[in-house]
């Protein structure tokens, strides 16, 4: 039988030291996806036993590019906690993480609560407010190589997250123009049509997938609909900075 607590106390601990561990497959081939979720909500239990708050979900593998950069044809889900967040035009330490990578993002806030299977448009009425986001994947694996049921038990990748002003939830989000720039030079240009054709689709999947682990997307949760691109491996020195078309940017800068 897998033993969840252990993995979930070895994945948690790779991500406090940022270190890198091997795929828990190699060890437990016929590791499935719902013993990868029950490990991903006992590591999250550990971080908000250590003082950290439950603020919202991510979205992963949402789009073709995503996809084919990781190697996975599903989507996946993880959680955020507050200590996640990058404030906007603020910094991370790259000592404190893997092997980072920053990608493109749209952000929902959500104003009430929103639960199982609903259309994108019964989605988006749950909507308060959407902005650009940048999120910070950093697989806890050797060489970012993953199977499914690795990624969802090291929390989809999540890692940090930086979320630009909130803009009208009746800004029309389906085809925005984005750009990622570091340092001043385009590295990702795409589209927020890229996350299943419309980030509401991703929303209203994010409801449905959380009301299969008996969840909800709860009232003032932050919602990241997932990559509108491929990502961006992160250094030190480097200033990231997405502009979306119509919602504006947010931006961080990577430290030693």
């Amino acid at each position: 039988m897998t033993d969840i607590a252990k993995l979930a106390e070895t994945v948690d601990e790779a991500a406090q030291s940022a270190t890198a561990i091997a795929q828990l497959t190699f060890a437990d081939p016929d590791l499935s996806g719902t013993a990868a979720y029950a490990i991903q909500r006992a590591s999250i239990a550990r971080r908000l036993g250590r003082g950290e708050r439950l603020v919202g979900m991510k979205m992963g593998l949402t789009s073709r590019a995503k996809m084919a950069q990781v190697g996975v044809d599903e989507m996946v889900w993880g959680r955020l906690t507050d200590k996640m967040r990058i404030e906007d035009g603020g910094a991370i330490s790259r000592a404190k993480f893997i092997h980072p990578r920053a990608e493109p993002e749209i952000a929902f806030l959500m104003g009430r609560r929103l639960e199982g299977a609903v259309s994108p448009a019964e989605a988006m009425a749950a909507v308060e407010a959407v902005a650009a986001a940048i999120e910070v994947i950093d697989s806890r694996y050797e060489n970012f190589k993953f199977t499914f049921p690795d990624v969802v038990a090291d929390n989809s990748s999540s890692s940090a997250f930086a979320v630009g002003p909130w803009a009208s939830p009746y800004t029309d989000v389906g085809n925005l123009g984005m750009v990622m720039e570091i340092d001043g030079r385009a590295k990702q240009i795409g589209s927020s049509a890229a996350i299943l054709g419309h980030p509401a689709r991703s929303l209203a999947a994010a409801a449905r997938l959380l009301a299969e682990e008996g969840m909800a997307l709860e009232e003032g949760w932050i919602v990241l609909a997932g990559g509108a691109t491929a990502a961006e491996p992160l250094s030190p020195g480097m200033h990231v900075r997405l502009v979306a078309q119509g919602l504006g940017q947010v931006a961080f800068s990577v430290g030693a």
